[in-house]
């Protein structure tokens, strides 16, 4: 089917409540991408939650954009931050018959969402740099399976507080085709953006500690590209650097 011809649909904007495949009921929205939304879901014969990713249908041509997700999740199984995908079904929205993968749901709170809650609408620099290590730490192992993220924001991040630390899930991956070092390097500056964004972004940068502008570099590509090659390379840096701020 060509890709004019089928219905653009932007947001599903699902209803809590609302019955899918005549299997799940939805809770709430968790999360948007490029590729459609992602909901809590409940089964209604086991009241077990679920996440399902329903994929907008232009952005899905002969389901390979679900093809190609599904395969992504597979492979990425043994890491941890990743949700593990369990199978898809079809489901009618507003007339249109609508592939979603349906995977394990994590209890959490977007990211995006956390940090607003905070005073000042962004978090301090300890708190900010330790939930950077968890995100790095976890898309390490993606890179090590020859994989990446390819759409990494305050978005599409689930945060738990966990003991003095946090449990981080990834909602939503995009596959932009191979990966290459320039995926990679994709995902870093992104991990660096999402700090920026943690700690107060434009309004609140010139005011931040040497520790938290000595990794966001103004977020200057080159300098960030320079200084950061790899999701290894910023994990082992929060793992070491000294503090200069009492």
């Amino acid at each position: 089917m060509a890709t004019n011809r089928l219905p653009r649909i932007d947001s599903f904007k699902l209803a809590p409540g609302r019955l899918l495949a005549g299997k799940y009921v939805v809770d709430s929205l968790l999360g948007a991408g490029w590729e459609g939304e992602v909901y809590k879901v409940v089964e209604r014969k086991t009241g077990a939650p679920r996440a399902a990713k329903l994929f907008f249908p232009h952005r899905n041509v002969g389901d390979r954009a679900v093809s190609l997700y599904a395969a992504k999740l597979e492979r990425l199984r043994p890491c941890p931050i990743i949700l593990k995908y369990h199978h898809s079904e079809e489901v009618n929205v507003r007339d249109t018959w609508v592939t979603a993968l349906i995977s394990e749901f994590v209890e959490g709170e977007l990211l995006e969402k956390f940090v607003r809650r905070q005073p000042g609408k962004r978090l301090v620099p300890f708190e900010a740099l330790n939930l950077l290590y968890r995100i790095s730490s976890g898309l390490e192992c993606v890179h090590k399976m020859r994989e990446y993220h390819g759409d990494m924001h305050v978005g599409n991040i689930l945060v738990r507080r966990m003991g003095v630390g946090f449990d981080v899930r990834i909602v939503d991956m995009y596959d932009w085709g191979k990966p290459s070092a320039a995926n990679i390097q994709e995902d870093v500056f992104n991990l660096v953006r999402i700090l920026y964004d943690m700690v107060g972004g434009a309004k609140r940068y010139a005011s931040q500690p040497p520790e938290i502008k000595q990794i966001c570099c103004g977020l200057k590509r080159s300098l960030i590209r320079k200084k950061f090659r790899t999701t290894r390379d910023l994990r082992e840096y929060l793992e070491s650097f000294t503090w200069e701020s009492q």
